[in-house]
């Protein structure tokens, strides 16, 4: 279970019922894109012809911006994580990470998953015995990097839903 089945209202936008304000959202849907382009290169190493999860990346940026409606930049993230199917290890779990992060301007929830996937790839992409170290220095980096007004948010998201989905944000 990745989303549970009674919505968190804090990732609800207040339009639709909850108390997320579009700034929040936005600023979700920028953290989301860093974190899935922090390992994008993972992905792109394995297929340097493929834009599909950069091009995600982009959508998602561009939503934030008003250059693109929402369904834009959710089927762009469907996309990267089409490019994900037939891939194993670190290539594919950066291409979920991009293909989520498209997802956000959809559903803000989906940022939890940019970047756990994320975590995942530079755990996949890590040498041998090295991958727990790997993951905690991608989730430091990760939090360093979020905006003060969603952090508490992004930080409790983490710690309510790590142990029924995702298990990579102890850091």
């Amino acid at each position: 279970m990745i989303l549970p089945k009674v919505r968190d209202p804090r990732f609800v936008p207040i339009r639709r019922g909850g108390t997320l304000t579009d700034a929040d959202h936005r600023l979700l849907a920028l953290w989301a894109a860093s974190c899935a382009e922090h390992v994008l290169g993972l992905f792109e190493s394995a297929r340097p012809g493929d834009p599909r999860p950069r091009q995600a990346i982009g959508h998602a940026r561009a939503w934030v911006r008003g250059e693109v409606p929402m369904m834009q930049a959710r089927a762009a993230g469907g996309h990267a994580m089409g490019a994900a199917r037939d891939l194993r290890g670190a290539a594919r779990h950066a291409a979920y990470a991009a293909g989520q992060a498209g997802a956000v301007a959809h559903v803000a929830a989906h940022e939890l998953g940019a970047a756990a996937y994320a975590i995942k790839a530079a755990r996949a992409a890590a040498p041998e015995g090295g991958s727990e170290a790997a993951g905690r220095l991608e989730c430091q980096w990760q939090r360093e990097r979020l905006p003060e007004a969603i952090r508490e948010l992004v930080l409790d998201d983490q710690r309510l839903r790590n142990d029924i989905c995702w298990s990579v944000f102890d850091c």
